[in-house]
């Protein structure tokens, strides 16, 4: 398949998207019980599981943790809910966008933080008595945003990146910063989740009522709504536009 320029296409992960009918292999198949939603069923696999994922097995957060998210958009959001999910204490979200800063008290988020108004990071070590917060979760994915978590983490804390930066950026830090603060800094590739291991125990949470996965869609469309629900995203209307046929 091609585009009217000639650029080639492939699916994505040998998955493919907005297609009527797609050839999947049978190991990227997960069974779903037939009482949960399918338009809550299909943000698993991706966008819930990377941002959960990020806080659950990335970040590793547990009971009691401090969590900063920087960048509430749908995969950050994820992150929220997964952080409120292991147990954190404190969840501060980070975004410039309002709306999104909304979302995420949705999912669980006890602080939110306007970037565009306030340096997330000493508001950042404030709220957590000034030793900064114990994960936190780089959901954007630019060297700008990457040093924030980078300093507003406590000194034994983990930085997670989760956004992906593009090819072009770069990431200039003193190398003795690294040293002395000490802690982890990881990179988390769809929230180092197994489809076939955390699928079913995300499922599991939704239908518990510990994970509402219906709050992710914003609206259900048709196939050919994909170009209007793309434009909403860009605007930031929506967090998540779920197609339906």
């Amino acid at each position: 398949m091609t585009l009217a320029d000639g650029t080639p296409l492939t699916p994505a992960l040998g998955l493919g998207a907005l297609a009527e009918k797609i050839l999947v292999h049978a190991r990227q198949c997960t069974k779903v019980e037939p009482d949960v939603a399918p338009a809550a069923a299909a943000l698993l696999g991706c966008g819930v599981a990377t941002g959960v994922g990020a806080a659950l097995h990335t970040g590793a957060v547990e009971r009691g943790d401090s969590v900063a998210v920087i960048g509430c958009d749908g995969v950050g959001s994820a992150a929220v809910a997964g952080a409120q999910v292991a147990g954190a204490t404190t969840i501060i979200a980070v975004d410039t966008d309002p709306r999104r800063l909304d979302w995420a008290r949705g999912f669980g988020a006890t602080h939110t933080i306007d970037a565009g108004i306030t340096d997330p990071v000493p508001r950042i070590q404030e709220l957590t008595g000034g030793f900064g917060a114990d994960v936190v979760i780089d959901a954007v994915g630019r060297p700008e945003t990457w040093r924030q978590a980078f300093y507003a983490r406590d000194q034994a804390g983990t930085v997670v990146l989760l956004g992906v930066p593009t090819p072009d950026m770069r990431l200039d830090i003193p190398l003795l910063e690294l040293r002395v603060r000490g802690g982890s800094l990881k990179s988390s590739w769809y929230g180092d989740c197994l489809p076939s291991r955390d699928f079913p125990a995300l499922l599991g949470l939704y239908r518990q009522g510990k994970l509402d996965l219906d709050a992710f869609v914003t609206e259900t469309i048709s196939l050919d709504e994909v170009e209007q629900a793309f434009a909403k995203l860009r605007r930031r209307d929506v967090l998540r536009s779920v197609v339906l046929l």
